[in-house]
């Protein structure tokens, strides 16, 4: 009965994709900028690079954090079994303009379809894949349904859940829905028990949930020959000046630092204070409104140079955080310092070896937080709000010896946590995703 529940409502929401015209919605999206320039018909299924003979794997995460943390996974599998596809996708612009240039070259990228019965069957006939990876929570009922009936393998990476997802979902009129969706999955590996659970109480099939580490840990990706010399020519700028970073700062979140920097600079009158903005487009408001307060402001994306009389770097670009940890010996996570937010990967940074910070509201990242602080209790400092900041700020840039051990220990804790992950989530991949699949001639590694 509740297979034909499951059934009754998946094809409520077909028809709804049906009759609801996806071209006025990416219309709407491309009107904001939201969708791609020239690239947004792949939105409705409609490739534009061609499809390469031979088994394809089709690994899709909808933004830029998810897209990073399965690099890792894809470059592993292509080590391990060169001669199969690849096909990456993800959703936003933002993902796009970062990630294109951190793919090995064999891989096909494009635009992920929308979720409708049209657009999707149009992708997975012409791409054809032999197994769906999705990353954390992209449970997209026609993707799965569709890929299940063509005899696709489906799986779920760092798969999530938040308490309000899970309310949603366990309503009497979309709980047989997602109970028939996760029935289609060869293998969920959860992030943590309490998600396991979740799963689990949404009727996903016990066999198929495994744990392998947390993917997010991801940190330590290879810079370019351009991003070290920007290394090097922002060191020589800021001569050695007393520095710390506000990384990922929603608009919320700006004023805070502000404050921050300017507590610090009565004790440190030669501070730079760099700002990292989580949406570039806010980085060129508040570098004015700064300049409007007399504040003299440097921005990233006008290649303004950071001189000795400037106050604050304003960062308003893409896909420069791996650098730019490289450049500070302070990292302050933002996401963290307003109510509703919840919090950003600030694995990158103690990959990086910064003194790691954070506020108090961390969402599904306060797991990361236990289990480094486990390994090292130096390795990621919480602070309550912009007072604790403000001491532990001032501690770290007043006390070398104090800087250095957090330092340190944030290296440590990320390389203890991150080790091997990546090699368990490929092992359960190619277990319960291609196992068998030699006898279509590809030699699988795990």
């Amino acid at each position: 009965m509740a297979g034909k529940w499951g059934q009754a409502v998946y094809g409520i929401y077909r028809a709804a994709g049906r009759a609801i015209s996806p071209f006025l919605y990416i219309h709407w999206r491309r009107l904001r900028g939201l969708e791609h320039q020239s690239r947004w018909p792949e939105r409705f299924g409609r490739p534009t690079a061609p499809r390469p003979p031979g088994p394809l794997i089709w690994f899709h995460a909808v933004s830029l954090g998810e897209g990073l943390a399965i690099i890792p996974v894809i470059k592993h599998c292509l080590l391990e079994n060169p001669s199969l596809l690849v096909l990456m996708t993800t959703t936003t612009v933002s993902a796009f303009e970062v990630i294109k240039n951190r793919l090995p070259n064999s891989v096909i990228y494009q635009f992920a379809p929308v979720d409708t019965p049209m657009a999707m069957e149009n992708f997975l006939v012409y791409w054809n894949p032999i197994a769906v990876i999705l990353m954390e929570s992209e449970v997209w009922p026609n993707l799965i349904i569709s890929a299940s009936r063509k005899g696709i393998e489906v799986a779920l990476l760092n798969a999530r859940m938040s308490c309000n997802s899970f309310k949603r979902w366990s309503l009497k009129i979309s709980r047989p829905l997602i109970s028939l969706l996760l029935s289609k999955f060869s293998l969920i590996v959860a992030l943590n028990t309490a998600q396991a659970v979740r799963y689990q109480l949404l009727n996903a099939p016990p066999f198929i949930i495994n744990f392998a580490g947390d993917l997010k840990y991801v940190g330590g990706l290879q810079l370019s020959q351009s991003e070290n010399k920007s290394i090097e020519g922002l060191k020589l700028q800021l001569n050695d000046r007393p520095v710390w970073m506000a990384a990922s700062i929603h608009k919320s979140e700006a004023e805070v630092m502000i404050s921050v920097h300017k507590e610090l600079a009565m004790a440190f009158p030669n501070l730079i204070t760099i700002i990292v903005m989580r949406h570039p487009q806010h980085g060129k408001q508040l570098a004015q409104a700064l300049q409007k307060r007399g504040m003299l402001v440097a921005l990233r994306s006008k290649s303004e140079m950071v001189s000795p009389c400037i106050h604050v770097y304003v960062v308003d670009t893409l896909g420069e955080l791996g650098m730019l940890f490289r450049v500070t010996p302070i990292a302050v996570i933002g996401g963290s310092f307003q109510s509703g937010l919840s919090g950003h990967n600030f694995s990158e940074a103690a990959a990086a070896g910064c003194a790691v910070l954070t506020g108090p509201h961390l969402g599904h990242f306060s797991r990361m937080l236990t289990e480094m602080k486990q390994v090292d209790s130096l390795s990621v400092l919480q602070v309550k709000g912009k007072e604790e900041l403000v001491d532990a700020l001032k501690q770290l840039l007043s006390r070398a010896e104090l800087l250095e051990a957090r330092q340190k220990s944030a290296k440590l804790a990320f390389s203890t946590v991150s080790n091997g992950v990546v090699k368990n989530v490929w092992k359960l991949v190619n277990n319960h995703c291609l196992g068998g699949r030699q006898a279509i001639g590809l030699n699988l590694k795990p």
